[in-house]
């Protein structure tokens, strides 16, 4: 892969319907098999009906892959946040980290229940909150404290 066309893509949804554990352990999988085969890393929160997900690949892969999540009608108010060139991967490891996120326990962790106060919290977020987000959740300030499904 040439190191100037590795991306990453930071966008935030709603969800149409409410997903329980296992719905949203298949669509979990699926996400997860589709990113092996397309060389796509990345990091998935879902808490109150709302998304944030980081997606990390060549930059044709993540549109084709950004385009398909926008159309998929599972998902409303897809919002692009950020799109831009990496040095590297930050979930490089992961196909597809994720963790469905109590709202209660936001609440223990200083400096991460601010993002998710409101139900669409997430589907709120710019990009400067979004960038703070992703870096707080990269330098482990709460990112030991979720419970992250990596497999």
């Amino acid at each position: 892969m040439n190191p100037d066309k590795l991306m990453h893509l930071i966008y935030t949804s709603a969800a149409t319907a409410r997903f329980n554990a296992s719905d949203l352990k298949k669509i979990l999988q699926a996400a997860r098999n589709i990113n092996a085969k397309r060389s796509v890393t990345g990091m998935l929160l879902h808490t109150a009906g709302t998304f944030f997900q980081v997606l990390e690949g060549e930059e044709t892969t993540l549109k084709e892959l950004f385009a398909k999540i926008a159309s998929d009608p599972r998902h409303a108010a897809v919002t692009e946040i950020i799109r831009e060139p990496i040095a590297q991967r930050a979930f490089g490891d992961w196909t597809m980290g994720f963790t469905d996120v109590d709202p209660s326990e936001l609440e223990t962790i200083e400096g991460l229940s601010d993002f998710f106060k409101q139900g669409n919290s997430l589907t709120n977020l710019k990009p400067g909150r979004a960038r703070k987000l992703l870096s707080a959740f990269a330098q482990g300030r709460w990112r030991g404290r979720l419970k992250l499904d990596t497999k």
